[in-house]
């Protein structure tokens, strides 16, 4: 089965209509990190087919759970789930923080390649980071354990208990991580996600502040 087929039926699995010239970006998207993977090791999926299952798909599966129209990819690194993210919903502004240098110069270039004028690549620790509007959704894949996520990204919510939303992309349940959880934010919900061609498990840890 080709990259295209595949993603195309990942696609309709996930129940998501996305144009033919968005799905050709995605792919494009996915052989910019198979080409620079060779020299500065993005990600540690090497597989084309592997990669779009568990990078392409694993962030498109969010996109019924979040809404924009801004959003901070915080540990973005190869763009992911940035990218997708911007991708599939070009009028959300989306900005990448990513604190290595060579990951940042690698999203710069994917911005400029991919012709993403709605992606800003941030490139700085997230808790030197600081918008005056703040994010819709502050969202994160593998970048901390719950706790540090809060504690360092928090701030970049909209304020206001109704405001912004920090959305975890975790493997399975975290039950220990939930416990650690520090105040001011609170667990909205915990959203069990299926990802085609994945046998893992993935949840979505949604989080606001408490009222």
């Amino acid at each position: 089965m080709s990259l295209a087929t595949q993603l195309a039926e990942g696609i309709e699995v996930l129940e998501l209509t996305l144009p033919p010239e968005t799905q050709i970006h995605l792919l494009q998207h996915l052989a910019l990190i198979q080409k620079w993977n060779q020299i500065h090791n993005l990600t540690a999926v090497r597989e084309p087919e592997t990669m779009l299952v568990r990078h392409l798909l694993d962030s498109l599966a969010v996109l019924p759970h979040v809404s924009g129209p801004r959003i901070a990819d915080i540990g973005s690194g190869a763009g992911l789930p940035g990218i997708p993210l911007a991708l599939a919903r070009p009028e959300w502004r989306v900005a990448l923080v990513e604190s290595s240098h060579k990951k940042a110069v690698f999203l710069q270039q994917a911005r400029i390649e991919l012709k993403l004028k709605n992606v800003e690549v941030v490139a700085e620790r997230v808790e030197n980071f600081h918008s005056k509007e703040g994010f819709d959704i502050v969202i994160s894949r593998a970048f901390s354990d719950l706790a540090d996520f809060v504690r360092l990204a928090g701030h970049l919510c909209v304020p206001g208990s109704d405001g912004g939303r920090l959305v975890a992309m975790k493997g399975i349940y975290p039950h220990e991580e939930l416990a650690q959880l520090p105040s001011p934010f609170i667990v909205e919900k915990i959203l069990p996600i299926a990802i085609p061609g994945l046998e893992a498990e993935r949840h979505l840890v949604i989080m606001k502040r408490a009222s």
